[in-house]
């Protein structure tokens, strides 16, 4: 059951996006009781599509989920990168934590998590990593970025002057990024405008624009060796995100650092198998 949802402006809240050059006050969803976990979401992700997860770690945790920075109902901005992003979770920490707080990153989150474990781990517990490297090689992330770019070029054309339904849209996008599956992740982001049109939720010109910023390593200085808490990279079988040949150069950054493969899952392992991956979590944790 979901207890709490907001941030600490009301207008953090409200469906249209708004602009900051000062503090960004994220929007978030928080459920259950217990030592706080925070969720971090992917690139087109949102506190919505974590909330499956949630429900199953609230019986033991108090799960907070954000909307990162140019996502959901949080604010956009036109920067958008992981020492950014690192500052607005210095912010949500500030406001909503007090002590140490467990880490759970997926794909751009599992990046931040990382970026943020790294500048501050006296305020992390625990973390876990899901289907993302934070590091990377050229070959397979030139493969990768060129995929988002057609995916970021695409989506405008989706919601044009022509599209008259959501199932318009979702024809549109499959067939200009060739992948059914993407489109309808995609499809949880559109909204209706005020004409009655059809509008992004993303902030799409700041994620194109800093599309090689956010699919570049994590920040993270390469002799880092950083012991103070444990660290849990989970991936899908199926995913070829986190590479087995990127364990020896996580290793050296996190020395304790286990690896969980979950069989028969992509690159949204928690969106195909919640339970499996729920589980995977606490095992870890307890």
């Amino acid at each position: 059951m979901l207890s709490t949802w907001g941030s600490v402006k009301q207008s953090g809240c409200t469906a249209k996006p708004w602009f900051t050059d000062d503090k960004m006050e994220l929007f978030y969803r928080k459920t259950g009781s217990g030592p706080p976990l925070i969720v971090l979401h992917g690139l087109y992700g949102s506190s919505d599509n974590w909330m499956t997860v949630a429900g199953l770690l609230s019986s033991k945790y108090s799960v907070y989920i954000p909307d990162l920075r140019n996502h959901g109902q949080s604010p956009h901005h036109p920067d958008h990168n992981y020492t950014v992003m690192c500052n607005d979770m210095g912010e949500f920490f500030d406001r909503h934590i007090r002590g140490k707080c467990i880490l759970l990153g997926h794909s751009m989150g599992g990046k931040l998590a990382v970026t943020f474990a790294a500048l501050h781990p006296e305020r992390i517990a625990a973390m876990i990593v899901a289907d993302i490297s934070p590091f990377h090689s050229p070959g397979r992330q030139d493969s990768i970025t060129s995929f988002h770019r057609k995916v970021l070029d695409a989506m405008p054309e989706a919601t044009n002057a022509t599209t008259t339904s959501r199932g318009v849209a979702e024809k549109l996008l499959a067939e200009r990024i060739g992948d059914i599956k993407v489109a309808s992740f995609l499809m949880k982001n559109l909204v209706r405008n005020q004409t009655g049109g059809f509008r992004w939720k993303l902030n799409i010109q700041a994620l194109s624009q800093n599309l090689e910023s956010i699919m570049d390593r994590a920040p993270v200085p390469e002799k880092a060796n950083i012991t103070g808490f444990p660290v849990l990279f989970v991936r899908g079988g199926d995913s070829g995100y986190l590479p087995e040949s990127h364990f020896p150069e996580i290793e050296k950054v996190f020395p304790a650092a286990g690896f969980i493969t979950i069989g028969g899952t992509g690159h949204w392992l928690h969106a195909e198998k919640p339970g499996e991956f729920a589980k995977v979590i606490i095992d870890f944790l307890t």
